[in-house]
């Protein structure tokens, strides 16, 4: 319905299958089936073009460190950079697929994993970027890799709003830490999680999230806005694709974040305790 709209893929587990614990829930890839997986990343983005949507990125492995999701999937740095350099990137390749492969997908606590990765030369050469949530860490992590490398982009992928949430502080609080703290290190997009479920928070995988707020609850032919809606739209209104982050100080503790957009117009976000941005 709007194809101008990115969309990023990032998988839970591999197909049970090809698990040293032969379980959706936990274990990790076997060497033996890395070629085979990459394979099914490079079938899945010619699948989803066939019916006319571009996927404009992946990440390898989302929350490759925590093994206890249901479904989830262990990948070590030594791991994903063996399956990038060796596998999923000359498979791209060799499709011409020019999807994006992005790193880690997982908190700000690790920088170390990411930066393993980029280490490589043989993998960063296939690699955009790396990719954070932040349920762990500080924010200003982003920074340190950027610093590192910065010819390799930063992203935000994903932050979730507990239900039923509290509307203004959790707003203060997403703008302050994300649509601020983020794009101020470095990160060129900001994803809340999740889209939308119902009154009870669902649909979910059983041993999955049981109150993550969507941005939508959907319930009655109808649907309410949450406040990750309005985290993301708020922003997405005004600051448009195109647009950069240009320089601006902090004074007196007024957090805020500046951007000029393609068209020339610049725009600007505050956050303070006790004031909505």
């Amino acid at each position: 319905m709007n194809p101008q709209l990115k969309i990023l893929g990032s998988p839970w587990s591999a197909p049970t299958w090809m698990k040293t614990n032969n379980a959706f829930k936990g274990g990790s890839l076997k060497p033996e089936y890395y070629s085979v997986y990459a394979q099914y990343f490079v079938k899945y983005i010619q699948a989803m073009k066939a019916e006319g949507i571009a996927i404009d990125a992946i990440t390898i492995q989302n929350e490759p460190l925590h093994g206890g999701n249901v479904p989830s999937m262990v990948m070590q740095p030594a791991e994903q950079a063996d399956f990038i350099k060796n596998h999923l990137g000359p498979a791209f390749r060799a499709a011409n697929i020019t999807t994006k492969i992005i790193l880690y997908d997982h908190n700000a606590d690790r920088p170390d994993y990411p930066l393993a990765i980029l280490a490589d030369a043989q993998a960063a050469q296939y690699v955009d970027g790396s990719a954070f949530h932040l349920y762990g860490g500080p924010i200003t992590a982003l920074t340190q890799v950027h610093d590192a490398y910065p010819n390799k982009h930063v992203y935000f992928t994903e932050q979730w709003v507990g239900g039923p949430g509290n509307f203004g502080d959790d707003l203060r609080w997403h703008v302050s830490t994300l649509i601020i703290g983020a794009t101020r290190n470095w990160s060129r997009n900001v994803l809340e999680w999740n889209l939308a479920a119902d009154p009870d928070y669902k649909p979910h995988t059983d041993g999955g999230c049981t109150s993550c707020l969507g941005a939508l609850t959907i319930a009655n032919g109808g649907f309410v806005r949450n406040v990750a809606y309005y985290i993301i739209a708020h922003a997405a209104k005004f600051v448009r694709p195109g647009s950069v982050r240009v320089a601006s100080n902090i004074e007196g503790g007024l957090e805020n974040v500046a951007f000029q957009r393609a068209d020339g117009k610049k725009c600007w976000w505050s956050s303070t305790p006790g004031a909505y941005p």
